[in-house]
């Protein structure tokens, strides 16, 4: 999938959060997966970049950002 299509999902998903904010998610992340953290997703990351791979995981939904998820 496409970044912007990956972008627009996540925004689509989470109305309280805008770009900027998706912006400080993705680094905040992607500076996770560069200090060793595992990816939650269950592909070979190995080719893919750390940027890349937090926006596929916010895509998914399978990291919270705290304060922009709607609590239902």
């Amino acid at each position: 999938m496409k970044v912007e299509e990956l972008t627009a999902k996540i925004l689509d998903n989470n109305p309280n959060m805008d770009r900027y904010q998706l912006a400080l998610a993705v680094s905040k992340r992607s500076d996770q997966l560069l200090n060793g953290a595992t990816s939650k997703l269950s592909i070979s990351s190995k080719n893919i970049k750390a940027a890349d791979l937090a926006l596929m995981e916010l895509a998914e939904g399978l990291i919270v950002v705290n304060g922009f998820i709607d609590q239902e």
